[in-house]
């Protein structure tokens, strides 16, 4: 995110969605409490599998499929960050 901001001002407001996606998983409420369109959101969101996980490993609560969507999550997040940097990086090197 830093190599894609034009600005230091930018620099600091684009990781904010990331800082904002938490309060919108079942890290606070469980998510059947929450309305229908959030509940869809914040059951598919990458915070929600990583909460599940720990949650179960610290309260002895069966895990389910948490930790493997938690870890596909990162396998996904990785990729992916490491081919927008990867883009950036050629382009950035052409000019």
């Amino acid at each position: 995110m830093g190599m894609q901001a034009k600005s230091v001002e930018t620099a600091s407001n684009l990781p904010l969605l990331l800082t904002f996606l938490p309060f919108l998983s079942s890290g606070f409420v469980p998510t059947e409490s929450m309305p229908e369109w959030m509940q869809w959101f914040a059951q598919y969101q990458p915070f929600t599998p990583f909460i599940e996980a720990i949650r179960g490993l610290l309260l002895g609560t069966p895990l389910g499929w948490s930790p493997v969507l938690a870890t596909g999550w990162c396998v996904v997040i990785v990729v992916a960050g490491y081919a927008w940097s990867m883009a950036l990086y050629e382009r950035k090197s052409v000019r």
